[in-house]
């Protein structure tokens, strides 16, 4: 038994596309990318008063299109090979010598692989007293569809009169208000036309209608003016240039709207019709008033939150833009560029303004003696919420790393702030359910004088090495979990490693976030995005390219390596050691007061040789007494460094181990200190390095004391200060400016 509505086969054979289109009541014609007609049906034969042709022997003006509507049959293949949709209507003359109007809709023929292989037109006799009507509402419809799309100003506007223009006007100027001023912001003509020079004004002029204009009353009035036939009125023109363009053109007839939204005028639409095209009509009516109305009150709404967008997008890229570096430092003996880029506009995710801002991050941290910290990190997720993280990891980060202490040690304490900057959130019954924000963050500080990179790294991509033309991600062996989420019970210095290397002169370091690599494929491609692996490759091939160039180029090349849109915010970062060998002296001395005429004629000769001015030098030198005086008298009462005491004979009692004859003495001469002194560009460094584990610290001294005001004068004297431990000791530095204070 069959089911209702089971064919027969007999049924089922007639159901072929060939015999659909026989029976079809609407005429159905393809034609290939050239015009040439490949088919039509019956229907189509009877429409037009013709019998179908040979295959791709004829055009699509033989189906009697008259000769005035022959650019619009130019208009539609351009608009439909480029993938579009064409409504319109035509003057059809028949074989018989009638004439018909015919409403068409054109769609594109597509190749199964996408590509647009010719043009499917379907079409049907139109009564001549509602075409118009038909195309008004057509137009109207395609004008809403491309503004509901449009975040942007200039493209809002552009949309605007492409869609007008042919086909509803031959001239079409818009203008915003901006202040005081009103701006042509938009100056579209038919067929390519463009007004000489001095004559209309052109985009970014200002408009100035004179009193009794016909665009100054619509302005006042707020109210749509329509001029039906020029030829019949006269109004002032703006310009006696402006007056005579019109004249040669032909001006036949004008429509302006102003473009109104809560209550507010935000600037002009102008539509006009000249003798540069052959209409049916060259005059505008009253019905063409209305529909200008309709489309200037959509303009103007999507104008309105174009501004907005483009305001909040000002607001929110300022913002993004403060809580990064403004300006990169100079840094002796390394080159560095940056790149950031926020993340996919709202039009690509409807997901409101937020996704403008993000929490990548990078920094360069001006360390102590020329030292330089280098950061780069992504706090997950986006919006203000996950940006103002940043901002304040950020600002934690720099100030954790003035204390100088090792990469690791920096990210422990980051770890541990990163969960007190969450929000406090509880649950129903009071339990604490803070959820910390996941961050990942990689932070290097670089020695130009060694070569020496010390980092560490919590969860973040490793960066790509740049070695002679070679590029590979560089060696962590310990990659610590992201900010935030190590276990409970877990220190985060068990989570942290510090690890080094050293850099060959003119290597670089590639440092960037997720959002480099992770795109969004483009809107007309139909390839699979690549791998994670194929994704890396193509970024190593891409730089490899270009290895050699500057640090600003690599950056440039690795912004466009991977194929697709960029959809999360970007931070690329690119530093490369210099091949020059930066100068410096370094010299141990005994802890004892005679060294220190010793350690000054030292920093005298080198600040010699490496012609540093006379009076800088002099201050430098009479800083480095100071600093090592300051280490010669405290190292008498340091404390006993660890090591291993093999005495002969048989253990003492408690009491009596630590009267051992001559042993203070011993202690006291095993002292030493470290003189290390550093030529820069525009500064040098001095560093004293000791075994004394207490750093120094600016102490009152009064008037009658004999010391106490060493670390002061340093502290008025040197552009800056400080000390760090080291796994020795400790180490105390200052910075002199080459030339001026």
């Amino acid at each position: 038994m069959k089911r209702w509505g089971d064919l027969s086969q007999d049924s089922a054979d007639h159901l072929t596309a060939g015999s659909v289109l026989d029976q079809a009541e609407m005429a159905v014609v393809v034609t290939d990318r050239f015009s040439n007609v490949l088919y039509w049906n019956p229907f189509a034969e009877r429409l037009f008063g013709r019998p179908g042709g040979e295959e791709g022997k004829e055009s699509l003006l033989s189906l009697g299109i008259t000769e005035k509507d022959h650019p619009l049959t130019a208009e539609l293949a351009k608009s439909v090979l480029k993938g579009g949709v064409w409504e319109g209507t035509f003057d059809i003359v028949r074989a018989d010598g009638t004439m018909i109007y015919v409403r068409a809709q054109a769609v594109p023929l597509r190749h199964p692989s996408g590509s647009v292989t010719g043009v499917v037109i379907t079409a049907r006799e139109a009564m001549r007293s509602n075409e118009r009507e038909k195309d008004r509402f057509g137009l109207l419809e395609r004008i809403g569809e491309r503004l509901a799309g449009s975040l942007y100003v200039e493209e809002t506007l552009n949309r605007v009169a492409e869609m007008l223009v042919p086909q509803f006007a031959d001239h079409c100027f818009i203008e915003l208000v901006e202040g005081d001023r009103l701006i042509r912001k938009v100056s579209t003509h038919v067929n390519g036309w463009a007004p000489p020079p001095e004559s209309w004004l052109p985009v970014g002029g200002e408009i100035r209608y004179p009193s009794g204009h016909y665009a100054d009353s619509a302005l006042r009035r707020q109210e749509t003016i329509l001029i039906e036939d020029f030829s019949q009125v006269s109004y002032p023109a703006p310009s006696e240039a402006s007056a005579r363009i019109c004249g040669e053109i032909g001006m036949t007839s004008a429509i302006v709207a102003p473009l109104c939204v809560r209550g507010e005028t935000l600037g002009l639409m102008y539509l006009g019709l000249s003798n540069l095209t052959d209409r049916r009509s060259p005059h505008y009516d009253t019905f063409d008033r209305d529909f200008v109305g309709a489309i200037a009150t959509r303009v103007a709404l999507a104008v309105d939150n174009a501004l907005l967008f483009e305001e909040e997008r000002h607001t929110a890229e300022s913002f993004q833009k403060h809580l990064l570096p403004r300006e990169l430092p100079s840094l002796d003996g390394l080159e560095i560029a940056v790149r950031y880029y926020p993340a996919a506009p709202l039009a690509s995710h409807g997901q409101g303004i937020q996704t403008q801002v993000g929490g990548d991050w990078y920094d360069v941290i001006p360390l102590s003696a020329g030292r330089v910290g280098i950061v780069i990190g992504d706090v997950e997720g986006r919006g203000a919420k996950a940006a103002a993280v940043m901002g304040q990891l950020r600002a934690a980060l720099r100030a954790f790393a003035q204390d100088d202490k090792p990469p690791a040690d920096i990210l422990a304490r980051l770890d541990e702030w990163t969960r007190i900057v969450a929000a406090p959130e509880r649950d129903d019954f009071g339990e604490d359910i803070t959820n910390p924000p996941i961050v990942t963050c990689q932070y290097l500080v670089y020695d130009a004088w060694s070569r020496q990179l010390s980092f560490a790294n919590a969860g973040h991509a490793p960066p790509l090495l740049i070695v002679d033309g070679n590029v590979t991600e560089l060696d962590i062996t310990e990659v610590g979990q992201p900010l935030g989420v190590h276990a409970k019970g877990v220190h985060a210095d068990l989570v942290y490693k510090e690890e080094t290397r050293v850099l060959p002169p003119g290597a670089a370091l590639l440092l960037y976030t997720d959002g480099l690599v992770d795109r969004r494929p483009a809107r007309d491609s139909e390839e699979p995005p690549p791998s994670e692996d194929e994704t890396l490759r193509i970024l190593c091939d891409k730089v490899a390219k270009i290895a050699g160039d500057t640090v600003e180029r690599i950056a440039d090349a690795a912004t466009v390596a991977i194929p697709g849109e960029i959809d999360d915010d970007m931070a690329i970062l690119v530093i490369r050691s210099v091949g020059a060998e930066l100068q410096f002296e370094e010299q141990t001395f005994p802890a004892q007061p005679i060294m220190v005429g010793e350690a000054r004629r030292m920093a005298s000769v080198a600040f010699e040789r490496w012609q540093v001015p006379d009076e800088r030098a002099e201050l430098a030198c009479l800083l480095v007494s100071e600093v090592v005086t300051n280490v010669v008298l405290h190292a008498a009462s340091a404390s006993v460094p660890r090591r291993d005491l093999i005495m002969d004979g048989p253990p003492l009692p408690f009491d009596e181990s630590w009267d051992v004859p001559g042993f203070e003495d011993e202690v006291v001469s095993d002292k030493e200190f470290t003189l290390r002194l550093r030529r820069g560009e525009e500064s040098v460094w001095v560093e004293v390095f000791d075994q004394d584990l207490r750093l120094p610290r600016i102490r009152s001294a009064g008037e009658n004391d004999e010391g106490g005001r060493g670390l002061y004068l340093v502290d008025q004297l040197a552009k800056r200060w400080g000390s760090r431990p080291t796994r020795e000791g400790k180490a105390v530095w200052f910075e002199i400016p080459v030339g001026g204070r």
